[in-house]
């Protein structure tokens, strides 16, 4: 593990339980007008601080926007490179390092009919347009995009919304070099809906990615289980597809930081939705929720902490009320998936038509700011809107990944963050996406609000391959970036060469076997379930280089859930984690 960047956080005096932002009014990004689309945080010129791509959509057509971040809070437009001289109708964008060469590509759809584009960047931020092969030359009425490596062979894939025309979506297998294979096989690519956004994400918690499709029209949403990368089952007899909402966008998160992930659906008809993930595609809809109990306009939407304080908050853009400029929505959490929402403050009283929104921390001080996307008002173009957040006390932290075994952007990859909030343990969870939600990219840098926490006890990540990485005792306040390594470890001279926990997912009984690069006398073990409650320790004799342990979880009386195995020897520490179903 090596420092990227360190950032001491600058403190400012916390309002009430409002998490304050200023609107920024006099930088480019803020002040270019457009008919705009998909808002994209991501660090395209490799200086550690994320630039902002806006895309722009008429059906004239628009030269999409690119900002460059001058690493001083401020913007520079670009101008005349390929990637922002296109003038056609875009919608959605996304971003990833399709060649694995270290830097972020990307993908540009386009509505009426017209084919999509993808760039190949340079290293420098400077883009190169691809014109072969049907990824770029399939004409549609494309949504939105997003790339996720489905079959984990180190490439990402692609997979492209339609919601005119055939109706039917895309799927692209990356074959290396940019090579994208059109995949024709499957209902996810001969289903046919009006579709809106795609998420791929480990719905199940099996270590490969599935894929959730919104629809619109009062379709009903897809879900497609990812069978280990070679094929896709359609799931319909689950809550999450049961009902027909005209769906714009879906946002995937562990909002109660039970170390799943939960469902936050944006309408357009019919009120937002919320669901709670229960394990094993169980959901539960929080039919209560502040977040569920207004809006009939919405379009997208947005996790981040904003307030640093260890749960995740919510962001939802509307637009197209007929002749009435709308007002956007924030929702904090308490930090059991409760939400209270916010009446005041700029981002939630300024007006328009809102469509994208993305979370990212611009000038690197640790606290997430927000970008959104504006579209045409009465047949004029406005401005996009930059909130800068003001921040306040509370701690945090901020991990860069970079595959090496698995895809270099890490997307997929599930980051998990221990730490002593207020006191009692947490652990949180992000899972790094190249599409947080329709139209919008989040800062793929996996941010975790600490609190009081005075250090990072443990932070551990799963890799696409199956690696998982473990390091320990970590200093708050910091940018950190970290490298898939082939050893899991905390980097002493007794590591752990391979730990195997079979079966995972599990219903009952379980298999842990070990192997070490010398003797060892003993380890102790811990099982801690992902609210930081402990079930069962113990100090087991070893003797050798080899151990194997049998129990059985639901003997601890142990709920289905997620729960971590932390196996520590004289010298050397790992976390596995297991499901129970």
């Amino acid at each position: 593990m090596k420092n990227y960047f360190v950032a001491i956080c600058v403190a400012f005096p916390f309002l009430g339980m409002t998490q304050t932002f200023t609107k920024v009014t006099d930088s480019p990004l803020s002040t270019h007008p457009g008919d705009s689309r998909s808002v994209n945080w991501v660090d395209v010129s490799n200086d550690g601080y994320i630039d902002c791509f806006i895309s722009n959509g008429p059906s004239s057509g628009q030269n999409n926007s690119l900002f460059l971040n001058n690493s001083n809070g401020g913007f520079t437009l670009v101008e005349n490179d390929p990637i922002v001289t296109d003038n056609k109708p875009s919608d959605g964008a996304s971003f990833a390092d399709i060649d694995n060469d270290g830097d972020l590509d990307a993908f540009v759809v386009n509505w009426y009919n017209r084919h999509n584009m993808a760039y190949l960047n340079n290293g420098m931020g400077q883009f190169t347009q691809v014109t072969d092969g049907l990824w770029v030359t399939n004409s549609g009425y494309s949504e939105t995009a997003a790339f996720g490596d489905y079959d984990n062979d180190g490439f990402v894939d692609l997979y492209v919304t339609n919601s005119e025309g055939i109706r039917r979506n895309f799927l692209y297998r990356n074959r290396g070099e940019n090579n994208f294979e059109n995949v024709e096989e499957g209902s996810l690519v001969t289903d046919q809906s009006a579709s809106r956004n795609v998420s791929w994400s480990d719905i199940d918690g099996d270590g490969d990615l599935d894929l959730f499709v919104t629809n619109e029209l009062g379709q009903k949403d897809a879900l497609y289980k990812n069978n280990a990368g070679t094929s896709f089952e359609k799931i319909t007899d689950v809550e999450i597809t049961s009902e027909g909402f005209s769906t714009m966008s879906s946002s995937w998160a562990d909002i109660d930081n039970d170390g799943d992930l939960d469902l936050f659906l944006a309408t357009n008809q019919t009120k937002n939705q919320l669901y709670r993930n229960d394990g094993d595609f169980v959901f539960t809809k929080l039919s209560n929720s502040a977040v569920s109990a207004s809006n009939t306009n919405s379009f997208s939407s947005a996790w981040s902490d904003i307030d640093n304080d260890g749960d995740l908050d919510l962001f939802v853009t509307n637009a197209f009320a007929s002749g009435t400029r709308l007002k956007n929505n924030l929702y904090l959490n308490d930090g059991h998936g409760e939400f209270t929402a916010v009446d005041e403050g700029v981002v939630v009283t300024d007006a328009g038509w809102s469509y994208g929104c993305a979370f990212g921390d611009y000038d690197n001080d640790g606290f997430q700011d927000l970008a959104v996307a504006t579209t045409r008002f009465d047949g004029k173009d406005e401005v996009d809107y930059l909130y800068h957040n003001d921040g306040n006390d509370n701690h945090w932290i901020m991990l860069s990944l970079v595959g090496t075994v698995s895809n270099r952007s890490a997307i997929g990859a599930k980051v998990r963050v221990k730490s002593f909030i207020n006191g009692a343990p947490i652990w949180q969870m992000r899972e790094i996406s190249s599409q947080s939600a329709y139209c919008s990219q989040n800062d793929m840098r996996a941010h975790f609000g600490l609190g009081d926490a005075e250090v990072v006890d443990s932070v551990m990540i799963e890799w696409p391959s199956g690696i998982v990485q473990y390091v320990t005792d970590i200093s708050i306040n910091q940018i950190l970036s970290i490298e898939e390594q082939l050893i899991n470890s905390s980097g002493s001279s007794n590591d752990l060469i391979e730990l195997n926990v079979y079966p995972n997912p599990t219903d009952s009984n379980i298999q842990i076997n070990a192997s070490f690069g010398e003797y060892v006398d003993k380890l102790s073990m811990e099982i801690v379930g992902s609210g930081g409650q402990v079930v069962f320790s113990t100090i087991v004799h070893v003797g050798g280089s080899q151990w194997l342990y049998a129990f059985d979880l639901k003997q601890l009386n142990a709920s289905p859930g997620t729960y971590f195995i932390k196996i520590k020897t004289a010298t050397s520490e790992i976390i596995e984690i297991v499901s129970l179903i």
